[in-house]
């Protein structure tokens, strides 16, 4: 009898995990079809990001040993302001349509609502990294087809959209929500930022792995804090 309860448990745990996961999946195949449909977010994030790599470029021409130098921490602010540009669009079109209304009165879990939509953003954000890499690749001669390099962006990337997905989902509430984002997320990644940056330089300086580790721990340790203070704070900021 036991061992049948215990059976009986175990498949009610997994039904309710394979739920919870096809609710995230549901959210963000809406994101991604909602995207394919209008190409809003992807044009105005593309748009921007190749404006600001072109005026750089211009800015340090006759400079390029400048450029290599700085190349790695202009990509992240490129990143920063195409990805608070695509978090603050992304909640908005969802408030202004109605659908996240409508999403909060679904009988489902909110953190896996949050999932969705920060899976989606991450998804987002990595599709503009796709086109600027090549062209800092291009422009510059910075090295960043290199694994740990590339490793490095997509665990910055998760945990500016992990908590870019949260503070976007409090700054939709407020009236001035495009100039709200960014003055309460820029504070919080700027460690991030600091960490993900100083990864990637040891890396395409050739530095040594004893060098690297700590920033790439540093990375991890604020992705898993950010991540999981957000999920779990997700459906307070919502509801209020």
């Amino acid at each position: 009898m036991a061992t049948r309860g215990s059976q009986t448990g175990a498949t009610m745990s997994t039904e309710r995990v394979s739920s919870s996961l096809g609710v995230a999946g549901a959210v963000l195949w809406k994101d991604l079809i909602a995207e394919y449909r209008s190409k809003e977010l992807l044009s105005a994030m593309a748009v921007f990001a190749l404006i600001v790599v072109v005026v750089f470029n211009f800015a340090v021409e006759l400079r390029l040993e400048l450029a290599r130098e700085t190349a790695i921490g202009f990509l992240w602010v490129v990143t920063l302001f195409s990805g608070m540009l695509g978090l603050s669009r992304s909640l908005a079109r969802e408030k202004d349509r109605g659908c996240l209304d409508a999403l909060l009165l679904c009988p489902v879990d909110r953190g896996m609502i949050f999932l969705g939509k920060m899976v989606g953003n991450i998804l987002f954000i990595l599709a503009v990294e796709l086109v600027i890499i090549p062209l800092f690749v291009l422009l510059f001669g910075v090295p960043l087809f290199q694994p740990l390099v590339l490793l490095v962006i997509l665990l910055g990337v998760i945990g500016f959209a992990g908590v870019g997905t949260l503070l976007s989902a409090m700054a939709v509430h407020t009236q001035a929500r495009d100039v709200m984002l960014p003055i309460i997320l820029l504070p919080v990644t700027i460690p991030l930022v600091l960490a993900a940056v100083r990864a990637s330089r040891m890396v395409i300086d050739g530095r040594a792995m004893d060098e690297f580790l700590p920033w790439a721990g540093m990375l991890i340790a604020y992705d898993l804090v950010l991540v999981t203070v957000s999920y779990l704070s997700f459906g307070f900021i919502v509801e209020d």
